[in-house]
């Protein structure tokens, strides 16, 4: 797409699963090639992106800098390669960082936040084996860190606004062109499916409300004067503001589920999610609980339940002098 003084050059790899398709973006300035995410770990992403470049004219060595929009393993694969044969800058998200190194006493804490946390929803034997996966995982992540060092992105970079938009992630920006009233906003929107808000811990080990984050980022989004998304997953989203009123008005039908769900009996996040995910609660279990956790934060926010602990459980309770 031709602007004023660059070129957004997508290259979209097809991929089998529900995302469809993996995207990452190649802005061609006057002096500079940016490269907007870096895909996927894997010859399919390298071979496409060499392609795209070497039909705009350039090779891997034109890149000037590597922008990441958060610091997913779909979304940075490609970070090492390049500059392992070209040493540039790479810009992200100052909370990206203990993530991108795979900081190890970040990673143990980590791995002790979801047991406790699984704990609490009174998981139990479900909860045990996503620890033990995370612990296994957290052992072979050292081997896809970056390697490179990471720089803490501005607030505006190379004429784009960089929006702070966390939710899908903690440290996801989105890249906002004011005059052309486009944004390249990572997961925070994808045209086919809901961006999952995934439960993480804070540096300091708490809780992030990432449900409540994701909402506020989309309504920042929705206030934007804002004609074009490009996402990290899928096509190009050209009517924003439709899709953001959809996905906040089925974040509000999917709380009223759950909600109703509490009303008949149902007073564990365990307890919710089985019966609501079904085979999903064993398939999918981590993203499963990610959306039940979200919502139940969010149905306590605005006060339409309340919780107490017995036996080490969160048990969750509506509270009926509530408007909702």
């Amino acid at each position: 797409m031709e602007m004023s003084n660059y070129e957004i050059i997508p290259v979209m790899v097809d991929v089998s699963s529900n995302l469809k398709s993996i995207n990452f973006y190649i802005i061609k300035m006057e002096n500079s090639v940016v490269l907007v995410d870096a895909g996927l770990d894997n010859d399919d992403c390298w071979t496409a992106l060499q392609h795209t470049l070497s039909e705009n004219g350039f090779t891997v060595q034109d890149i000037t800098e590597i922008v990441l929009t958060h610091n997913h393993g779909d979304h940075i694969g490609l970070v090492n390669r390049i500059t392992a044969m070209h040493p540039i800058p790479v810009y992200a998200h100052e909370a990206a960082v203990p993530r991108l190194k795979r900081d190890r006493d970040f990673f143990r804490m980590r791995v002790e936040f979801f047991a406790e946390i699984y704990e609490q929803m009174g998981c139990g034997e479900a909860g045990h084996k996503q620890v033990e996966y995370l612990k296994q995982a957290m052992l072979k992540g050292s081997n896809s860190a970056i390697h490179t060092d990471i720089s803490p992105i501005g607030r505006n970079h190379l004429g784009f606004q960089v929006i702070h938009v966390p939710g899908h992630a903690e440290d996801q920006i989105a890249l906002y062109h004011e005059a052309d009233r486009i944004l390249i906003a990572g997961d925070l929107l994808i045209q086919h499916i809901s961006s999952n808000a995934l439960i993480e811990p804070d540096i300091t080990g708490k809780r992030i409300p990432t449900l409540i984050q994701h909402k506020h980022s989309l309504e920042k989004v929705r206030d934007l004067p804002l004609d074009l998304v490009y996402p990290g997953h899928g096509k190009l989203i050209d009517e924003p503001k439709s899709l953001v009123a959809h996905r906040l008005a089925s974040m509000e039908r999917k709380a009223e589920r759950f909600k109703n769900l509490i009303r008949d009996g149902m007073t564990t996040g365990s307890e919710i999610a089985r019966n609501y995910y079904k085979k999903l609660y064993t398939t999918q279990f981590s993203l499963v609980m990610s959306e039940v956790i979200g919502h139940l934060d969010y149905l306590e926010q605005s006060q339409q339940i309340r919780k107490e602990k017995r036996n080490g459980i969160w048990h969750y309770m509506i509270v009926e002098s509530s408007k909702h």
